[in-house]
C-alpha cells in the first residue's frame, strides 16, 4: 500500500463523523448532551415498561410525551440567548398570571389545585421552573457581580411571588425546588460566605414558620421521616416498602420485570415518584449505579458548557438549569431512600408523566442554544 493511501483512508472513514458533527453544530445540538439525555431515557423506559406491569397503552404514551419533550427541546435550541434574555420578562409575567388564575379557576385532583384546562391540560408551576432562574438571570446580567444587597433583596422578592403561589396550591415540594432553582443564580452571581452563613443561621427560624403554615399531610411526612416505623401501614407504609424493594435488589438486581415489590403492588407510585426503587429491586446496584453516572455526566455537561458562555446571562442560566437539574435527581433518590420527607418530586426524564420531562427538556435546549452561541478561543 502506498504510504499515502493510509492517510485518505482515515480521512474517508472520519469524514461521515464530521459531517455528522457538523450538521449537529448547525442545528445548534450539543452531541454529548443529546446521547446522555437519550441514553437517560432509554433507560428510563426500560424500567418504566416494568414500573407499568408490562402495560403497553401506558408505554407508548410515555414513548409519544418522551418524543414531544424532544421536539421542545430542538425547538428551544433553535432560539438565541440574546432572543430568550429579551422575552424573559414576559415569560415570568405570563407564568404569575397563570398561578393566578390556578387558583381561581384551576382544576382540583387529589386536594390540590395544580392544573388548568386551555385546551391543553398542564402545570403552570412547569413553567415558573426556568421562568425564575431565567429572570433572577436576566435582572443580573447588566449588574454589579456579585449583587448588593438591594438586588438580592428584589430578587428574594422575584423569588418568593411565585413560590408562595405554587405553595398555596398546595404544592410545598414544586414550590421549595423552584425557589431553590433562584437562589442558585444567586449563589452562582458570586454572594459571599459570610452572607449566606447569615442566610443559613435565618432559615432556622424560617423552618419553624414554615412549620406553622404547612398542612397536616406535609407535617406527617416529615415526622414519618424522623420514625418511619411508627405508622408502618399508614404514613411510613410507602418508604418502608421503598426501602425493602432497593435492599433486596442486591448488586445485580432480581431481572427486569421480577421485582417482588413492584410486580405483586407492594411499592405504591412505582411508575412515578417510586420508579427508583423499581431499578433498584429489579436492576441492582449496578442498575442504579449506572443510572446515576449518566445523571453526573449531563450535569457536568451542563457546567460545563456554563462555563464557556458568553456573557452573565448564559452563565447563570446554564449554571442554575444544570444544578436545580442534580437538585431534582438528589430530592427524588434521597426521597425514595429515606433521607428526606416525601414529596412528590418525580425522577427526572424516567418516571412517568408529560409537563415535567417537557420542561425539562426545554432547559436542555436553552443549554444546547447557549452551548452553540458560545465564546470562541482565539487561534
Amino acid at each position: 500500500m502506498i504510504p499515502g493511501d493510509s492517510h485518505q483512508l482515515l480521512d474517508q472513514k472520519s469524514a461521515p463523523l464530521g459531517d455528522f458533527a457538523r450538521l449537529m453544530r448547525r442545528v445548534h445540538i450539543d452531541g454529548p448532551l443529546l446521547g446522555g439525555l437519550l441514553l437517560i431515557c432509554a433507560l428510563g423506559l426500560v424500567v418504566l415498561y416494568s414500573a407499568v406491569g408490562e402495560n403497553m397503552r401506558l408505554w407508548f404514551s410515555q414513548v409519544a410525551r418522551l418524543s414531544v419533550a424532544i421536539v421542545a427541546m430542538f425547538l428551544i435550541a433553535q432560539l438565541s440567548p440574546d432572543f430568550l434574555r429579551r422575552w424573559t420578562p414576559w415569560a415570568y409575567l405570563g407564568g404569575l398570571l397563570l398561578l393566578m388564575l390556578v387558583l381561581t379557576t384551576g382544576e382540583v385532583g387529589q386536594g390540590a389545585r395544580r392544573w388548568l384546562d386551555l385546551g391543553i391540560r398542564f402545570q403552570p408551576s412547569e413553567i415558573m421552573k426556568l421562568a425564575v432562574p431565567m429572570m433572577a438571570a436576566w435582572y443580573l446580567h447588566d449588574r454589579q457581580i456579585p449583587p448588593r444587597i438591594g438586588a438580592l433583596l428584589l430578587i428574594g422578592v422575584l423569588i418568593a411571588v411565585p413560590t408562595i403561589l405554587i405553595a398555596r396550591q398546595p404544592d410545598l415540594g414544586t414550590a421549595l425546588l423552584i425557589a431553590a432553582s433562584g437562589i442558585i443564580v444567586v449563589v452562582l452571581a458570586g454572594l459571599s460566605i459570610r452572607l449566606m452563613f447569615a442566610l443559613a443561621v435565618l432559615s432556622v427560624p424560617g423552618a419553624m414558620l414554615l412549620w406553622t403554615f404547612m398542612q397536616d399531610y406535609q407535617k406527617q411526612r416529615v415526622l414519618t421521616l424522623l420514625n418511619p416505623d411508627s405508622d408502618p401501614l399508614g404514613a411510613g407504609y410507602n418508604i418502608i416498602q421503598s426501602k425493602i424493594a432497593i435492599g433486596s435488589g442486591g448488586l445485580f438486581g432480581k431481572g427486569w420485570t421480577n421485582g417482588s415489590q413492584a410486580q405483586l403492588e407492594f411499592l405504591p407510585e412505582r411508575d412515578t415518584d417510586f420508579i427508583f426503587a423499581v431499578m433498584g429491586e429489579e436492576l441492582g446496584l449496578l442498575g442504579v449505579l449506572a443510572l446515576l453516572g449518566l445523571y453526573v455526566f449531563v450535569i457536568g455537561r451542563g457546567l460545563f458548557i456554563a462555563v464557556q458562555a458568553r456573557d452573565t446571562y448564559s452563565r447563570l442560566l446554564a449554571g442554575s438549569i444544570s444544578l436545580t437539574f442534580f437538585v431534582y435527581v438528589f430530592v427524588n433518590t434521597a426521597m425514595v431512600t429515606g433521607l428526606l420527607p416525601v414529596v412528590g418530586i418525580p425522577l427526572p426524564l424516567v418516571s412517568f408523566g408529560g409537563t415535567s420531562m417537557v420542561t425539562l427538556m426545554a432547559g436542555f435546549g436553552i443549554l444546547m442554544s447557549i452551548q452553540s452561541h458560545r465564546k470562541l478561543l482565539p487561534h
